[in-house]
């Protein structure tokens, strides 16, 4: 298991599903995720490009390996997986790239000013970053916190919602706040050449451009 297939396997765990126990499919809004997806496995499957119910363009790649579909049930990445999924099983020196898989599939980096709720300061604003990873399934949850922890010795906390698209299903999100994030987000995106989602990363290298000095 390399780097990059640890990535890899963070998007498949959050976007990807195992089709029949013998296809791989991965579709995303991103095709650069896609793209990555094919590349860290190693493969040079066709993307299609379809329409999303919301009238959106999204992405598509289908992957036909029996082995490695079987394989990936061994680590935690089974199929029908988004309410059940638990600890996905890598080595501790890779947890940093699924993490980063974890985070371009399903999580989200804010970096954003507020204004301060205050009388004696109207114009004050405060600046919040902010790191999540988001999850239909409580178990994967807490087993990221732990696993965070325990690697790291960096605590988030989780918080309960509704989804967007289906607000009869439950959401769960591990959350970072802007001291825990500027530790780990360092990790994550340690190696600059790993692959990674631009967009994401962007709000990062943005909020490290504006403190450097």
């Amino acid at each position: 298991m390399s780097p990059d297939f640890a990535y890899a396997l963070g998007l498949l765990a959050t976007d990807g599903a195992i089709v029949r126990g013998r296809t791989i499919s991965l579709p995303s809004a991103d095709r650069e995720l896609v793209e990555h997806v094919l590349r860290c496995l190693g493969k040079k499957n066709a993307i299609s490009q379809f329409r999303t119910e919301r009238g959106g363009i999204a992405y598509r790649t289908q992957i036909g390996d029996v082995a490695l579909c079987r394989w990936l049930q061994t680590i935690g990445i089974t199929p029908r997986k988004s309410l059940v999924l638990g600890a996905v099983d890598v080595p501790d020196h890779l947890l940093a790239h699924l993490l980063r898989g974890l985070l371009d599939g399903d999580g989200s980096i804010i970096n954003k000013r507020a204004r301060a709720d205050t009388r004696r300061s109207p114009t004050y604003t405060w600046e919040y970053l902010r790191t999540s990873f988001l999850s239909a399934s409580r178990p994967h949850i807490v087993w990221l916190r732990d696993r965070i922890n325990m690697a790291f010795e960096i605590d988030g906390y989780i918080a309960t919602g509704r989804s967007r698209k289906r607000p009869q299903r439950v959401m769960y999100t591990l959350r970072f706040g802007k001291r825990h994030s500027l530790k780990l987000l360092p990790l994550i995106y340690a190696d600059r050449d790993a692959p990674r989602l631009t967009r994401k990363w962007r709000v990062w290298a943005n909020y490290l451009e504006r403190h450097s000095s």
